[in-house]
């Protein structure tokens, strides 16, 4: 998805939600366009946006009609038809002055839409100062909205203006403006949202300054809330315990007044008993559940401590290659990739839960593939051996294929003349696959193996590596449901195990 589309999600879900509710659900033109807009035909869904636009326009639906305007309008001027860009988003502010049923906030914040998408435009054709106007025009129409989500966009916006243009430290100062205000409303998700939308304008821009500082910043804010959640699940624990204490007090309090009725009452001597009982297993849970909260929070500080370090190095990484921004230079490559693989990174880290998509692989080509791609980068003498049977398996190849790749290029590396490098296949179960790796190098030390695959364990040269390649295979492996270990019994170099369940 390019940047415009996110930007106009991010968009979307910040304003006029209100309004929204009150209209109907999308039109079969709306559908249709949608549809060929993901299939990337381009003009057929310019066309049929526009024609939605002029339905719902008709129809007095002014909130999905600015909606279907402003996306022909992308549609329009991703292909550099400018003035037919700008000649829509004249009949589309038409179409919002002549809504009939909407409130005066409401306009202000269905015209802010298009002022936007004149300001994304102008951001395109790198026109500064036309860009500044229509960043003041927004701010005037999200102020007459009174929606603080409408205004919390235009400092994004704004951020995004002065870091396409160089203005770094204008940048910041915008985007801590509304990271506070989002964090003061505890909005958490949105606001990693936002910088995760900063993070892909950045990639998507070129500039390896804007990437290193919105990642930098990305991950500082990130560790802050996660030491401010750890607070609040805390305090919350704490609070939990102490009413529990407060509970445990008053039973006891009233066990004893009774004491001296117990006694005297021999019939309800059972019946008491089987309440202390059940006490002391509610006690005993509580007890267990605390142990376990204690376990979550000291795996959280190490993680936090982890990622700190990370903060202080990447810094000191990026510094030396930054002062030599040549693109001839491999110090410039090695960082720009080291960029890459980061936000790769980032990506498997963030990605929700869910399923892998897996398609039916014919085994024995898809291996032979893989070790034909590093063919040739051997030493003298060193065999290359597939062992994979004539079978398919369920797997998502696009994983599979980056891990045995990654292994495989290793694996030639690090082997010497005459030795050799294998890639097996084998069925464990029946819903269980492993592929095996295996070279005849030197070898991984027992204890590095532990730290092989945490990222960012040291700083190092960039050219010389990232260190971020085991780390990222063994994310993916767990995508998958599965894990990428090192065979501990394998002896005479190094073997990685790539277990899959389907």
């Amino acid at each position: 998805m390019n940047s415009k589309v996110i930007i106009l999600a991010l968009g979307l879900t910040f304003c006029y939600p209100a309004l929204r509710a009150q209209e109907a659900a999308k039109s079969e033109l709306h559908q249709r366009a949608e549809a060929a807009d993901q299939k990337k035909n381009v003009a057929e869904a310019r066309f049929t946006y526009i024609r939605a636009f002029e339905d719902y326009a008709r129809a007095g639906k002014p909130q999905l009609a600015v909606e279907c305007g402003t996306k022909a309008t992308g549609l329009y001027y991703r292909e550099n038809y400018y003035k037919e860009a700008f000649d829509l988003l004249h009949r589309v502010s038409d179409a919002i002055t002549a809504a009939k049923g909407i409130t005066d906030a409401q306009k202000a914040a269905l015209y802010y839409q298009v002022v936007k998408e004149r300001m994304q435009m102008y951001m395109k054709l790198k026109k500064g100062e036309s860009v500044r106007e229509q960043l003041n025009t927004m701010e005037t129409l999200a102020n007459q909205s009174g929606d603080p989500q409408v205004k919390n966009d235009v400092l994004y916006n704004k951020a995004i203006y002065h870091y396409s243009f160089g203005q770094v430290q204008q940048g910041n100062a915008v985007f801590k403006q509304m990271a506070d205000n989002l964090a003061a409303s505890k909005d958490y998700d949105k606001m990693d949202e936002v910088y995760q939308t900063l993070i892909s304008n950045a990639r998507k821009s070129g500039s390896a300054q804007m990437v290193a500082q919105s990642y930098s910043n990305y991950l500082a804010w990130k560790d802050s809330i996660s030491e401010v959640r750890r607070l609040d699940e805390t305090g919350a624990l704490k609070k939990q315990i102490a009413e529990n204490e407060a509970t445990i007090a008053d039973k006891d309090s009233s066990l004893t007044t009774r004491q001296a009725i117990i006694w005297g009452l021999g019939i309800l001597a059972a019946a008491l008993a089987a309440a202390l009982v059940l006490g002391a297993l509610v006690l005993m849970r509580y007890i267990l559940l605390s142990r376990k909260q204690k376990k979550t929070i000291q795996l959280a500080n190490e993680s936090n401590a982890l990622k700190a370090k990370f903060i202080s190095n990447i810094s000191a990484q990026m510094a030396p290659t930054l002062q030599k921004l040549d693109q001839k230079k491999p110090e410039v490559k090695a960082l720009i990739d080291f960029a890459d693989h980061i936000q790769t990174l980032s990506d498997l880290e963030n990605a929700p839960e869910g399923s892998i998509e897996v398609e039916d692989t014919p085994l024995q080509p898809f291996c032979e593939n893989l070790m034909g791609q590093v063919r040739g980068k051997e030493k003298q003498g060193v065999t290359l051996t597939v062992n994979a049977p004539k079978m398919s398996a369920a797997i998502n190849r696009e994983y599979v294929g980056h891990i045995l790749r990654h292994l495989l290029l290793n694996a030639v590396e690090y082997t010497p003349e005459g030795g050799s490098v294998k890639l097996d296949y084998k069925k464990r179960g029946a819903h269980s696959h492993q592929f095996i790796v295996t070279d005849t190098g030197c070898g991984i030390p027992e204890e590095q193996r532990e730290n092989v695959f945490k990222p960012f364990r040291e700083i190092k040269d960039l050219t010389e590596g990232d260190g971020l390649g085991l780390p990222t295979c063994k994310q993916m492996a767990i995508r998958m449901g599965g894990d990428l270990e090192i065979d501990p019994q394998y002896t005479r170099g190094t073997r990685f195990l790539l277990d899959l369940h389907s």
